[in-house]
């Protein structure tokens, strides 16, 4: 145990008993799948701005990419599960996945905040490209009053401090990470093509990828020799259950230890 009480396997002090705000990244993302761009991101975000923890939210029903076809809600959350487990300062939310309707950002920060209580200072990890366009987001007029905003760019997507100027220079900030030149679309790609994602992707993700059958892929999405290294049922609960100790910690909303498809 800690000084404060928390379990030390956790990694993870409440703000209630630190003595001073928590610093909460909040990484969104359809995350289908989720990749080590992603994971990178969130780490040197982490690092850079002293966070003391950086939770991944799933998109419910991602009203930006209306028309694609998006794994269910269910799979994408349980990848995410699997590719964070080991970060002790990692943790995922189910707050978008379990409410109803599109998933906002304003709606995403609100619940965040109603859940983890008033000592705290949210940091929303987004793309570069999609901060540019943050005013035309849902509740634009209140996003900055919830957090501050950390734009990651991309190799390729080339923007500058020129392309955010009409937005409060206090409350974003432009990062660049080289990691995010992976992409969940040239993933899924990959798997369509049966070409392997092996080191794009955690390994565990690469066979839940296969056993669920996700993208239309055959076996070549990693070697064929490979040791099988997927999780059992058993451990997926397991893995859930450490989110729900983690959440039920944090004020959040325990996880479902389960790979039953909803209808989010």
């Amino acid at each position: 145990m800690t000084s404060e009480g928390v379990p030390a396997a956790l990694g993870i002090v409440h703000p209630d008993n630190a003595g001073r705000n928590w610093r909460l990244g909040v990484m969104g993302g359809t995350f289908d799948p989720i990749h080590h761009g992603h994971l990178v991101a969130a780490s040197e975000v982490a690092a850079r701005f002293g966070l003391d923890e950086v939770v991944f939210v799933p998109t419910g029903v991602p009203w930006q990419k209306a028309g694609r076809e998006v794994s269910m809600p269910e799979d994408r959350y349980l990848m995410t599960v699997i590719a964070t487990a080991s970060n002790p300062r990692f943790s995922v939310s189910r707050v978008d996945i379990d409410r109803p309707g599109d998933t906002y950002t304003v709606d995403t920060l609100k619940d965040l905040r109603r859940l983890r209580g008033d000592k705290l200072e949210l940091f929303f990890i987004t793309g570069a490209d999609a901060l540019a366009k943050i005013l035309t987001w849902r509740g634009a007029e209140e996003l900055f009053d919830l957090a501050h905003f950390i734009g990651v760019s991309r190799p390729g997507v080339p923007l500058g401090e020129e392309d955010i100027k009409h937005l409060p220079s206090d409350k974003v900030t432009l990062l660049e990470v080289p990691a995010m030149a992976i992409s969940s679309t040239d993933c899924r790609t990959r798997v369509r093509e049966d070409l392997p994602i092996w080191y794009l992707v955690p390994d565990g993700i690469v066979q839940y990828i296969a056993k669920r059958g996700l993208y239309g892929g055959g076996a070549a999405s990693g070697p064929k020799q490979a040791v099988d290294i997927s999780l059992s049922a058993d451990e997926l609960g397991s893995l859930a259950a450490a989110q729900n100790a983690r959440m039920n910690h944090q004020g959040g909303k325990p996880a479902t230890p389960t790979t039953t498809k909803d209808n989010a």
